[in-house]
């Protein structure tokens, strides 16, 4: 048998051929699939005899990758020559050109232009028919598993069906099931379980279950664990009730860890159990367990080389690590006695590493080393093969080659003198942390920790059993357990190689796969396989190799056998019974849920009359009508309707098309019905209900469902929808007296109409043309009409049927929030009325009731004529699309007496409402024009009062604004979209600093599409033109009382393709008010609100349902914009501070807008300001960015769009910034003996000269020049870093001249800068003081939003929970 690395470091197997095939030259071939792009990183991997022919080559690598021979070629793939190999042909690979003992490299590619094809699985021809252990080949190394760290995608995954599963190997051996990355554990559970001694001690141990809970007992899930392995008749069990008792959840197993690390773990934790439990006084050999198996004595020493004094202490050990290569070297240890001899070798003390000898009072030159006293039963070695490159500051893995015996003799390491000397120190334990670490360069980091915490539990110190020793000649230990270790030092993955102690047989435990190997096998795992190499070559090069060695000593007094079933003791047997009980429960278990037939299943409720879904789970035996019944309970339809009244019908639910029901199969099995049992069904199931009188519709396979809407035209409504089914090769005709026959309506004047997607309507007018031809499909809709009107005249497309359809089509509902009654209109009444009491009282009279009266009576009317109509007509909205309108019973004949529709009588109602409304308002608006802008000066601050919760946030508001085309910052038509505020290519930035802003500027948006407004519309928003699409309709809507929402709500019916200004004077009547001084605010899902400003833009965007709310202030003019305004406070916490909204126009400069920005900074934020005392300035997201000067005009010198954002900045100081050229830079001196960052500073420079920066942090810090360093702060303003790592973090004294070249690239105001002292010292601190400092940083730093980079320790540490579970933080939750 021969195994190869593949080029992932993968060992695989492959069957001899000969009994001389292992003697001749073999060839490594490895192929590349390059037919499919999710093939071509995965490598086929291939190691034949020299001898083998071409063809066979072609054989081998179609059954490995799946593939019909003859559908594919191979060519060489690292030569430029890519003409196919000969599949034909009986040459040898060493006659065709391949080399023996290297790499040979193919691509696997297409033949004739065609993809290979896929071999069936029946064929045998797929590389997943020879896993069987039977078929002699063999796979020892790491197998291909979903997501795991360093396993290799050489290999397709080997898919297993359940019964393979169930049943075990035929090594007779159970594997372990990875749960993601738990290879280490499992290599770790099959060697213990391999070992007689701690398996059968582990079974001599009783559970009592009054004493602990059997689901924390770690001990006991190891029991059960070792029993499956014994007993189970699985291919593979899981290890999850293990890790449970560990303590771990489930991303403890997607964490990879050192399988020597959990060894010392697991066995702690064990030794803690056992000696909490009431049977150690009962069985002293249980507990002391790992004591007595693993843990051996050594000596540490040091001699003095003049006097010979010896100073010493005892240590105990579970392990001894071997170095592989000494430090420094090229030249690695070549076996495992070389390394031990190494490990034993003392090193001189001298110079000034010299000895302080107590005999001799002085400083000696002395010889330091360690000598084995005891080696244990069973003996671990560990390869220390992972390393730490302190050049490239990564961790690597030493791949070299270091043979290891299958017997070692190690009486060459013992110490006979020190072994019969009486030992008098007290032994440490090594796993604990103390002062007895051993050798300096080679044990300090495997006996002991920088953190206790590391090693997962910390043991008290205990006396060890003092053993008899024994003499040399007894000191031989066999192999049997050799943990392997495949991939590099970032990932990787874990096996085991086992010799059973039963018959000798060497076995590869690969989680859950197990087959034997042989000793050539094993020498395998020696590693090194190319050359020489440098120290740190194969710093990250996966190779596979031994990690792990366990030896057991041969001893025929010691050396026990596995306890047979027979010899079980009694609980041991109680246990098997039970896991086989469990274990058949399972299996049929599994046998039910392979048999179960699992399919959507949908139900109509018939009193909610909403749609329901579940999961029908029913057994492929069970026949329809059992099926039904349990679709009935499922669907909790008990006390609804009786079960004679439910059936089950196949069922489109994409399409809501019933496609077949199932009359006089009620005793069919569901599996036969369904089609057998499946992942997943084509179709779906519906539990359909009728009412008791009604009897079910049979649906034949081939029928087309059909809805079918009946138009009124002199109602003007659409009635709900009728159900029928019909057959594609019906004609029109025959389609028309189906629809007569359930409508009741004439065929001979019908039309009919079918939507076949959105808004396209076809009238079906051949009447000889089949359904087919005519576009249905399975499921459809149409409308019809039939009367005699003269709209049977016109053309289709002029008709008033179209009319109603496309109006139907294109009507959206909106729910309609109206503010409460207007403050400027009650501050303007009272200031008629005090001036005029009688004129205002007459016109009080005169019209009758105020605004809000008015609105209050019509709403009531509202109410009361829909009570009325109720009798004679409905008003729903179908489920399909906007049917709003009024809807008569299909029953009434065109004659029938109904009274006037709720429509028309809305729209009588709102107009004479408009007329109330105006006449009520008369006295307060006829005023100069001047009183508009005054009357809502109060609401526009109001508004922005409101909006504060908003607009705390620019990101969020460019970031959704930027997303719907009604109600953004920019047309979507004009350009592109900045991602934030301020980042275009055209911005005040790039042009003054380019110079670039002569001439004409590109801008993101004219001002008239920003503002909404054009020359279509005059100022005040009204249309000039009449619109097409005005159909608009108003209800009167109650809120929900939960809502705790005061304002009044309407329910509007209009037409998606109206322009927001035509919106806008629609629903002028209703608030009462011009639509100049009114906003529309679009309300989303998380009750956000946007403005809509575009009055040219429909509601397209908007859908059913939508809510918008209407609120006071003024509206934006042509050329306006608002603008959100924000304070900046750069030495404050939190430095952005929203202030208000306000607006600028295009055209105005920036000290118009700061004169405007006054008195309302000083009436809603209580500023008091004089104008030269602050300034505004970009605002880029949180960072301030370009100072505006006051002669700056927005749209000619600074770009600005709708919702645009701006900070407003104080200053203590008469504005310094004069000119484009000058720059504003903040600064911030660190001292490093306070440890502290002082406040910014602005300095205002000149030129972009990093000796002008220099110059002035001279002058403002007193630091020389010589010593002053700076660097540019990172992040999002303020740059906040923690004073811990300020040193270290920043790129310090750049070797610039300038500051706007790379790396500091400081073009615009406001960057930030860091300076300090380079001769100044950093404090000292101790230990509790850096810590008190460390959690301060992290807490200010947490608070501002910034990282906190720093973390004591970046691998999650191994740890096992003796308590069940890590302790869990109170305030977590």
């Amino acid at each position: 048998m021969e195994m190869v690395p593949s080029e992932e470091n993968q060992l695989v197997t492959f069957p001899k051929e000969s009994d001389n095939a292992a003697e001749e030259p073999r060839v490594l071939c490895i192929v590349q699939d390059t037919t499919n792009a999710k093939t071509v990183n995965e490598r086929l991997t291939l190691n034949l005899p020299a001898s083998t022919a071409l063809c066979k080559l072609y054989d081998d690598v179609s059954r490995k990758a799946g593939y019909v021979c003859g559908t594919f070629h191979l060519a060489w793939g690292n030569t430029a020559d890519m003409a196919p190999l000969d599949p034909s042909s009986d040459m040898s690979l060493t006659e065709s050109g391949f080399q023996a003992g290297k790499r040979n490299f193919l691509q696997l590619t297409d033949k004739d232009g065609e993809q290979p094809q896929i071999a069936s699985d029946d064929s045998g021809t797929a590389d997943s028919a020879g896993l069987d252990d039977s078929s002699h080949e063999r796979l020892i190394g790491p197998l291909p598993r979903d997501c795991t760290v360093g396993c290799s995608s050489d290999y397709s995954t080997l898919s297993y069906t359940y019964t393979s599963i169930l049943n075990k190997s035929d090594t007779g051996y159970v594997g372990l099931v990875n749960q993601a990355m738990t290879c280490y554990l499992n290599s770790l559970l099959q060697t213990l379980y391999m070992t007689p001694e701690f398996r059968n001690a582990l079974y001599n141990w009783e559970f009592e279950e009054s004493e602990e809970n059997p689901v924390t007992s770690i001990p006991y899930q190891l029991q059960r664990l070792f029993v499956l392995l014994q007993t189970s008749k699985k291919r593979a069990i899981e290890t999850t009730d293990v890790t449970r008792s560990f303590g771990w959840d489930s991303s403890e197993a997607w964490q990879q860890h050192d399988v020597q690390e959990l060894c010392r773990v697991m066995f702690d934790a064990l030794e803690q159990k056992w000696k909490q439990t009431e049977q150690q006084q009962f069985s002293p050999i249980t507990a002391d367990l790992i004591n007595q198996l693993y843990q051996g004595k050594l000596k540490d020493y040091v001699r003095c080389l003049e006097c010979g004094y010896e100073s010493w202490r005892i240590d105990t050990y579970l392990d001894i690590p071997l170095v592989i290569r000494p430090f420094g070297s090229n030249q690695a240890y070549g076996s495992v006695e070389e390394a031990l001899q190494a490990f034993v070798q003392p090193e001189t003390l001298d110079g000034a590493n010299q000895y302080f000898c107590e005999r001799c009072r002085k400083k000696c030159d002395a010889r330091k080393g360690l000598r084995f006293l005891h080696f244990p039963y069973l003996l671990t070695l560990q390869l220390k093969r992972f390393d730490f490159d302190y050049t490239t500051m990564h961790r690597i893995k030493l791949n070299d080659r270091m043979s290891f015996p299958e017997e070692l003799d190690m009486s060459p390491f013992i110490d006979v003198e020190d072994e019969k000397s009486p030992q008098t120190e007290s032994c440490t334990d090594s796993g604990a942390e103390n002062e007895g670490s051993c050798h300096s360069d080679q044990m300090s980091n495997d006996f002991s920790t920088d953190d206790g915490v590391d090693e997962g539990i910390c043991l008290d110190s205990a006396s060890s059993t003092e053993r008899i020793p024994k003499p040399k000649n007894s000191l031989t230990f066999e192999l049997f357990s050799v943990m392997v270790h495949s991939g590099s030092a970032a990932g990787g993955h874990y096996y085991a190689c086992i010799k059973s102690f039963s018959d000798g047989q060497w076995y590869s435990f690969n989680d859950q796969h197990v087959s034997k190997i042989t000793h050539e096998d094993i020498r395998k795992t020696y590693g090194g396989s190319s050359g020489s190499r440098g120290y740190y070559s194969s710093a990250f090069a996966s190779s596979t190799n031994a990690y792990m060695l366990i030896y057991r000593l041969k001893d025929p007094s010691r050396n026990a056998k596995y306890l047979d079933c027979d010899d079980f003791p009694e609980h041991i047997k109680h246990l098997v019974q039970r896991e086989k009980e469990s274990e058949e429960k399972e299996k049929r278990q599994k046998e039910i849920e392979r048999n179960t037939c699992k399919i959507k299943l949908f139900c109509m409720h018939p009193v909610k009359m909403v749609m329901m879904e579940n999961k029908l789970e029913v057994h492929k035996d069970r026949t329809l009508r059992e099926a039904t019944e349990m679709a009935y309970k499922l669907m909790d339809l008990q006390g609804v309707l009786s079960l004679d009244c439910c059936r089950l019908v196949k069922y489109d639910e994409f399409h809501e098309y019933l496609e077949r029901s199932y009359e006089g199969e009620e005793d069919t099995p569901m599996g036969t019905l369904l089609g057998g049992i499946k992942s997943s069904y084509m179709f779906d199931l519906l539990l359909e209900t009728r009412r008791p009188e009604q009897v079910f519709q049979p649906y034949k396979p081939g029928e087309v469902m059909v809805k079918v809407y009946v138009v009124d035209l002199k109602s003007e409504s659409i009635a709900p929808p009728i159900s029928l089914r019909a057959y594609l090769n019906q004609s029109v005709t025959e389609f028309k007296q189906l629809i007569a026959q359930a409508t009741e309506l004439s065929a001979e004047n019908m039309r009919v109409v079918l939507e076949r997607c959105y808004n396209d309507l076809r009238l079906l007018q051949v009447p000889n043309k089949t359904l087919k031809a005519e576009g249905f499909f399975r499921s459809n809709k149409v409308f019809v009409e039939s009367s005699e009107s003269s709209d049977h005249k016109v053309t289709f497309a002029d008709s008033l049927l179209w009319k109603l359809l496309d109006r139907h089509a294109n009507t959206i509902r909106l729910f309609v929030s109206l503010p409460e009654q207007s403050p400027g209109l009650n501050r303007t009444i009272c200031q008629k009325l005090a001036s005029d009491p009688e004129e205002y009282s007459e016109g009080s009279k005169g019209s009758g009731k105020s605004v809000e009266a008015i609105l209050e009576e019509s709403t009531e009317k509202l109410k009361s004529l829909t009570l009325q109509q109720q009798g004679s007509s409905t008003s729903q909205k179908s489920s399909d699309n906007s049917d709003f309108e009024h809807i008569s019973s299909p029953s009434q004949g065109p004659n029938s007496a109904s009274s006037v529709s709720v429509s028309a009588v809305v729209a009588i109602d709102n107009r004479e409402l408009e007329n109330r409304i105006l006449a009520a308002s008369a006295g307060c608006t006829a005023g100069t024009s001047s009183d508009t802008e005054t009357q809502f000066a109060g609401e526009e601050r109001s508004d922005s009062e409101v909006n504060n919760d908003r607009s705390t946030s620019s990101v969020d508001s460019d970031i959704l604004s930027s997303s719907h085309s009604s109600d953004t910052l920019c047309n979507a038509d004009s350009g592109p979209i900045p991602l934030v505020n301020g980042l275009d290519s055209h911005s005040i930035t790039s042009s003054r600093r380019s110079k670039a802003h002569e001439g004409k500027k590109e801008t993101w948006d004219t001002a008239e599409e920003d503002s909404g407004t054009d020359s279509e519309y005059d100022e005040n928003g009204k249309s000039k033109t009449d619109s097409q699409y005005l159909y608009f309709r108003s209800e009167p809507y109650a809120q929900e009382e939960s809502s705790g929402d005061s304002q009044k709500c309407v329910l509007v019916h209009v037409d998606k393709r109206i322009t927001l200004a035509a919106f806008k004077q629609k629903l002028e009547p209703l608030v009462g008010i011009s639509t100049s001084q009114f906003k529309v605010f679009r309300v989303y899902a998380n009750t956000q609100e946007f403005e809509s400003v575009r009055l040219n833009e429909t509601l397209s965007s908007f859908s059913d349902d939508n809510k918008i709310t209407i609120r006071l202030g003024r509206a934006l003019k042509k050329g306006e914009y608002r603008v959100k305004v924000y304070q900046l406070l750069v030495n404050d916490a939190e430095p952005c501070k929203f202030l208000l909204d306000t607006v600028f126009a295009k055209g105005m400069t920036v000290k118009q807008s700061k004169e405007e920005l006054l008195p309302q900074l000083r009436d809603q934020c209580k500023l008091h300001l004089s104008i030269d005392r602050f300034r505004l300035r970009k605002k880029t997201w949180k960072n301030p960015g370009t100072v505006f000067l006051d002669y700056h005009i927005y749209e000619e010198d600074i770009n600005i769009s709708s919702n645009w954002e701006v900070f407003l900045e104080v200053l203590d100081a008469p504005e310094k910034m004069k000119s484009m050229s000058q720059l504003a830079v903040l600064t911030r001196r660190w001292t490093p003996a306070q440890m502290k960052l002082e406040p910014f500073q602005e300095v205002v420079l000149e030129s972009s000269s990093v000796e002008e920066l220099n110059e002035k942090l001279s002058e403002i810090s007193g630091i020389p020049l010589e010593n002053l360093e700076f660097a540019k702060g990172r992040g999002t303003f303020p740059c906040d870093i923690s004073v811990l790592e300020i040193h270290q973090d920043l790129d310090w004294n750049p070797k610039v001249s300038a500051l706007n070249v790379w790396p500091l690239y400081i073009c615009d105001d406001g960057a930030v800068v860091f300076y300090r002292d380079k001769k100044e010292e950093s404090m000292e601190l101790s230990e509790d003081e850096r810590n008190e400092l460390m959690k301060r940083e992290s807490s200010r730093l947490l608070k501002t939003g910034h990282r906190v980079s720093y973390s004591p320790r970046k691998e999650k540490a191994l740890k096992i929970y003796l308590d069940g579970g890590p302790a869990k933080d109170p305030g977590q939750d």
